[in-house]
């Protein structure tokens, strides 16, 4: 008699019978086929695609949801990870006609990690050409991985310096202005592809893995293993708010629907760039080439009175 494979519902298919684990991820791409035909993004496919992917990696057979419930539950994942996980198997057996009574985890919002501008720059010294100008790309404009994957050359103008980003997960795209240093590093990749960058995401994740590990090593810098390329467009968005105090304009730079993903950065400001000292350095201008001077020097405008200027400046 053929081992039957025990669940809360009962005896469910012969253990004989369990589709293979090739079988599996062979549904996994229908699965991302489906998505593809019904207009999600390419984002939201890969993710649910990598995410059910490490099911299969994890022992869970994905076409038992009370096997699938166990593995997630012993895994050593993060709220966050779980939460991800169960959202994406949830499309997938809405996908197979399947339902189930999914476990009940939230996500966790957590103040992301900003690395030092000197930190993201030894790990584009440290990286090979494609995986530096990815990071130079992503740094200066705050895109999405997926967005920066998605380039092709026809998005770039290296002659007028910019680059056209098509959004994904339901941003808005936009057109960005990119430094003379950036055009150089992206004008020296090879051009075999409409895509500058035609890799997976996994594949350059693998790069940036790799070479973090040697530079933390080689810098007796733990803080560098928390870097990822999500982090580079939280760098830029906490750094533009400092530059500018224009949290509009943080959110048409990033791409943002919701002023509420970009009120973040005001409070990473905050924590990051003020300073204790409430004490200044008080100068009067009333000449321009006074006023240019103190500019020029950090002093920023107060008021004006009496046909004179006042400026100030922290200690």
């Amino acid at each position: 008699m053929s081992e039957m494979k025990k669940t809360k519902s009962g005896l469910r298919e012969p253990q004989s019978k369990r589709m293979t684990e090739a079988e599996v991820k062979g549904k996994i791409i229908e699965f991302a086929w489906n998505l593809k035909k019904n207009g999600y993004s390419e984002g939201t496919i890969r993710t649910y695609s990598n995410y059910l992917i490490l099911l299969v990696k994890a022992g869970a057979y994905l076409l038992n949801p009370e096997e699938v419930k166990e593995v997630v539950a012993k895994k050593k994942w993060s709220e966050n990870t779980k939460f991800i996980v169960t959202n994406a198997y949830r499309a997938f057996l809405k996908f197979l006609g399947l339902t189930w009574k999914p476990p009940r985890y939230r996500q966790v919002l957590k103040i992301p990690f900003i690395p030092t501008e000197e930190e993201i720059n030894q790990l584009i010294a440290a990286s090979g050409r494609k995986l530096a100008a990815f990071l130079m790309l992503l740094k200066e404009t705050g895109m999405r991985c997926g967005e920066a994957l998605m380039l092709e050359w026809t998005d770039i103008d290296l002659q007028r310096r910019t680059v056209r980003i098509t959004a994904e997960k339901g941003s808005y795209p936009r057109i960005m202005a990119i430094s003379e240093d950036l055009t150089r590093a992206l004008s020296l990749l090879p051009k075999n592809s409409a895509k500058i960058f035609p890799m997976t995401q996994s594949a350059m994740q693998h790069n940036l893995h790799k070479i973090r590990k040697e530079v933390a090593v080689k810098m007796n810098n733990p803080r560098l293993l928390k870097i990822t390329f999500h982090t580079l467009r939280h760098w830029k968005g906490t750094m533009e708010y400092h530059r500018t105090k224009d949290i509009l304009h943080v959110k048409q730079l990033l791409g943002h629907r919701s002023i509420k993903s970009t009120m973040l950065y005001i409070n990473i400001d905050k924590a990051l760039f003020t300073v204790k000292s409430d004490e200044f350095h008080v100068k009067v201008a009333s000449k321009p080439e006074e006023i240019k001077a103190l500019l020029e020097v950090g002093f920023e405008y107060v008021c004006e009175k009496d046909g004179l200027m006042f400026f100030r400046k922290r200690k």
